[in-house]
């Protein structure tokens, strides 16, 4: 039948579950009043026949689990990844850099905020107006190196995204309904191909084995046509008082008077 095609945990589990279907169907139900057969054998026999069964399946089999493959790989190019950049590199201090790109416009932000509002506030009391100047203007450069960086991760975010959804499916395609339809095509292939014929043929062999086999034997028929008793009156044999010259059989002695 083939090279049996190797099934994963979560295949066989879908086996199973296709076995258990057949199983209830109307038809293996009344084959099994019939056979008398256990079904709860017969679920056994057709675990144990994956080896043999599966194959039968196999294009829808292959096709199932090649967009599986497909759609894994994508699930994982697009999972959460290092905030370094796209893609699964990991270099030495990549981890750094991206804490750094987060939180290099958060504190530049409250550093601007905190010198303009010392500095302004110096220059409303009209004293160290020379500290005050310092303040507003290191208030000014924080909040620049706030907006730059801000800008530059914001940057970062939409590169990242674009390169993601470059290799990614075409847009209308719905890439886990494909990937159902295709493993429902399998099912239903295992179905039709594999199992149900595999358990028809199982309980038409129990039918077969539990009805009368083959003509009875019978005794023989000594008095039929074909039988002949055994010859006793052939050549050369004679009862007592029949001799012929020549045999020697005895003579009686005469006994009237």
């Amino acid at each position: 039948m083939g090279r049996p095609s190797p099934l994963g945990d979560e295949d066989r589990s879908a086996y199973a579950e296709v076995v258990d279907e057949v199983l209830a169907s109307a038809e293996i139900q009344r084959l099994l009043e019939e056979s008398g057969v256990s079904g709860g054998r017969l679920r056994i026999r057709a675990l144990a026949a994956v080896g043999r069964t599966a194959p039968a399946a196999a294009a829808e089999y292959r096709a199932y689990a090649a967009l599986r493959r497909a759609s894994h790989g994508r699930r994982g190019d697009g999972g959460p990844a290092p905030l370094s950049g796209p893609g699964h590199q990991e270099r030495p201090g990549a981890g750094a850099l991206a804490v750094l790109g987060v939180l290099t416009p958060i504190l530049a932000a409250v550093a601007a905020a905190t010198f303009l509002l010392l500095g302004y506030g110096l220059r409303l009391t009209d004293s160290m107006a020379a500290l005050a100047d310092t303040l507003v203007r290191v208030g000014w450069v924080s909040l620049a190196i706030a907006a730059a960086t801000s800008l530059i991760s914001l940057v970062a975010v939409y590169r990242t995204a674009a390169l993601r959804s470059a290799p990614g499916s075409p847009p209308g395609v719905n890439r886990s309904a494909d990937l159902d339809r295709a493993r429902e095509t399998w099912r239903t292939a295992l179905r039709d191909k594999a199992i149900r014929p595999f358990l028809v043929g199982e309980l038409a062999e129990a039918g077969r084995a539990a009805a009368p086999g083959g003509p009875r034997s019978t005794p023989p028929a000594f008095a039929g046509p074909d039988f002949t008793r055994p010859d006793f009156t052939g050549p050369g044999f004679s009862g007592p008082g029949h001799g012929t010259p020549g045999t020697g059989s005895p003579q009686l002695p005469d006994t009237r008077r």
